[in-house]
């Protein structure tokens, strides 16, 4: 991307801090507002208001999620975060407005305000690229919160998604039992061909006790407390589902089953790796957007 432009990343953490040095580093101007991380090298131009990160820029980058609570900006590092409805207000026609998981109301009045509005989940290139920071996240958690090697593990991946394939190729390749379960029948092709062992989703009753280390992909309640009473001593459930997650986690508790609610991984585990995929989501974005007609 060859014409300068100007940014302003809004809200988020590390990982939004690391997307706004990159793009500096490309020469471009860059705002950064609300951003729960130290400033990134090379510095930029940190602001103090959301009016002045919105007036100039070309491009305002929201965090992933866009929104913690109801109507509010996912800004940790603001005592009083700003209402969505105030973006919407300070912008002006023209403007991109790029974020992750964002809300239909918001979508709607930007386009209604004249604004680029794009949901980066929305784009197979991003979610398969940012499957593998989750994966590997997974991956670390599993072995920080185990007694056992994965080598030799029993381990069940629920759903056959971007992150449940993913995952099932590393766990594979650290010598894991792997089986993955699934709904539909092109998925079951998959776990075939891939030589793992498979169980369909909404019948997981009846298998579950076979298990050390539970991945769940799915964002529905996949483990509830029927299923969790199966498990045997010690196995370890690792949600990476986006909320409302898919673990009974009250059940858990009163059962004694250790539980990882692992949201946001990319960012945790792998800030500047999940800063280039968002960096080079967001110019493929631009540069289709001006290659339209």
């Amino acid at each position: 991307m060859n014409t300068p432009m100007r940014f302003s990343v809004i809200g988020g953490d590390v990982r939004q801090a690391n997307l706004a040095g990159l793009i500096a580093a490309d020469g471009h101007a860059v705002s950064l507002f609300g951003v729960d991380a130290p400033a990134p090298d090379p510095p930029v131009e940190v602001v103090s208001n959301l009016q002045r990160a919105m007036v100039e820029a070309d491009c305002v980058v929201l965090p992933i999620p866009v929104a913690r609570e109801a109507g509010l900006i996912n800004a940790p590092a603001l005592r009083n975060p700003h209402a969505l409805t105030e973006l919407i207000a300070l912008s002006r026609p023209g403007q991109i407005l790029a974020g992750g998981r964002m809300p239909r109301d918001l979508c709607e009045q930007g386009r209604e305000a004249g604004l680029h509005v794009l949901d980066f989940l929305e784009r197979e290139d991003f979610a398969v690229r940012n499957a593998v920071p989750t994966a590997e996240g997974a991956l670390q958690i599993a072995m920080e919160k185990t007694r056992i090697t994965l080598h030799g593990a029993r381990c069940l991946v629920i759903g056959c998604g971007r992150i449940g394939r993913i995952l099932a190729v590393r766990l594979a390749a650290l010598g894991s039992r792997v089986t993955v379960s699934a709904r539909k029948q092109a998925d079951f092709a998959w776990i075939e061909v891939s030589g793992y062992s498979q169980l369909e989703t909404g019948r997981m009753q009846g298998h579950l006790g076979q298990f050390d280390v539970i991945f769940n992909t799915v964002p529905e309640m996949v483990l509830s407390a029927a299923h969790l009473r199966e498990l045997s001593r010690g196995c370890l459930c690792i949600d990476l589902a986006s909320t409302p997650g898919g673990v009974d986690f009250d059940a858990a508790h009163e059962l004694g089953v250790p539980c990882v609610w692992a949201l946001g991984l990319p960012g945790k585990v792998a800030p500047r790796t999940a800063g280039v995929i968002l960096r080079d989501t967001l110019y493929h974005i631009i540069k289709e957007r001006r290659t339209v007609p």
